[in-house]
């Protein structure tokens, strides 16, 4: 392997991982907005809602951030997929 080639394919993959954090500190964002945005610091404001009897802001707290978690994780597998096949890192 020649020393361009070297070079070639170090840059490929410290672009895969640049784009690879980017996608995590993005997703990690929304999770926190969602777990301590809406249930702590939005919570009196969200509390004014409610969804099948109970208060908005109560429900991010207990199930919502969970579910937007869940969500976040087959988000985070589809973009892996498509930036795996985008840098020849599939299967």
């Amino acid at each position: 392997m020649t020393k361009q080639e070297k070079d070639a394919k170090q840059q490929k993959a410290t672009a895969y991982w640049i784009e690879n954090i980017k996608y995590l500190f993005i997703l990690l964002t929304i999770w926190f907005l969602v777990s301590y945005g809406a249930g702590i610091l939005f919570k009196d404001a969200l509390n004014q809602i409610k969804v099948g009897g109970f208060k908005l802001g109560f429900w991010f707290a207990q199930q919502g951030s969970i579910y937007v978690f869940v969500v976040l994780i087959f988000v985070y597998v589809r973009l892996m997929n498509k930036l795996d096949k985008k840098y020849g890192y599939g299967e």
